[in-house]
């Protein structure tokens, strides 16, 4: 991915090294245990954790990320997700144009270890996520290891995709995709919930796709080689793909993201379209939603 040249993005938060106030309250092991479920996936915190008042308060510069010592390495990813955030704003706030809109764009929070969001607490373990509450998109750049060596998903644009597919649920919020969702919650079963759930999340992907050709059109960033990266990634992070790897076995009525082939199939869908309208992926018969 061409990226070195990019405009670095102003809406970076930097919390890595900041102590949260009395550590991880409400759960302890239990609490890791739930977050390991949710691991890689980027759920909302909320739906995991449940510790909706635990909210960071403002800290004093002395205490805060500015303290922290971070290799040239950790650094460099660090610049890398400031230049994608910034090629989403670009995309995003061209594309919510063409459809009469405003973007409003997101902080990005980049923390270490843990992180208190309006989401609740919130363990690295868990992968990046987007808390709707405060409409941010959080990430410790230690996944980025663990998506190369543990998910095997090598390369900058697998990174870079991850980015994207959290910007999608942000997309989702702005214009009350994941609002539905959530109010559709209550009325459904956990499978049935389960399955809107894979829905929404085909959709980050497929906005995930559009967002890779669009920026392709602004910046030209793509380099040979990651399109297949993405593909990649978005295939090793299959629900069954992960069942399969932790416990040997597939459960389709516990999917909340949707299998390999699918969010390969709805990634390709928004690149080779460019065209957020073809994300529709709740058009599928029995999903309970119509948003578009």
């Amino acid at each position: 991915m061409r990226w070195e040249n990019g405009r670095r993005s102003q809406n970076v938060e930097d919390r890595r090294g900041r102590k949260i106030p009395g550590g991880a309250k409400g759960g302890g092991i239990g609490i890791l245990l739930l977050a390991l479920v949710g691991m890689y996936f980027g759920i909302d915190p909320s739906v995991v954790l449940n510790l909706g008042d635990a909210v960071e308060q403002n800290r004093p510069a002395s205490q805060s990320a500015q303290t922290y010592q971070a290799s040239p390495a950790e650094q460099k990813q660090a610049e890398f997700v400031s230049v994608v955030l910034a090629d989403t704003e670009d995309v995003w706030n061209q594309l919510f144009k063409e459809m009469g809109r405003s973007y409003k764009e997101p902080n990005l929070v980049l923390f270490s270890g843990s992180v208190s969001s309006a989401c609740g607490l919130a363990q690295a373990a868990m992968g990046p996520f987007y808390c709707p509450g405060d409409q941010k998109v959080y990430i410790d750049l230690s996944f980025y290891k663990d998506l190369q060596d543990k998910l095997n998903s090598p390369g900058d644009f697998a990174r870079a995709y991850v980015v994207a597919h959290e910007i999608g649920h942000h997309v989702q919020k702005l214009l009350g995709i994941s609002d539905k969702v959530q109010q559709a919650r209550q009325k459904l079963s956990k499978v049935e919930y389960n399955k809107l759930s894979v829905h929404l999340e085909l959709q980050a992907d497929c906005f995930a796709g559009v967002w890779t050709n669009r920026a392709d059109q602004i910046r030209g960033i793509l380099e040979a080689g990651d399109i297949e990266e993405a593909l990649n990634a978005a295939s090793n992070i299959g629900d069954d793909r992960l069942q399969q790897q932790s416990r040997g076995y597939v459960t389709p009525d516990s999917f909340t993201h949707g299998s390999s082939a699918q969010r390969v199939h709805w990634f390709k869908v928004g690149y080779q379209s460019g065209d957020i309208n073809k994300c529709n992926t709740f058009e599928a018969k029995g999903t309970q939603l119509n948003h578009l």
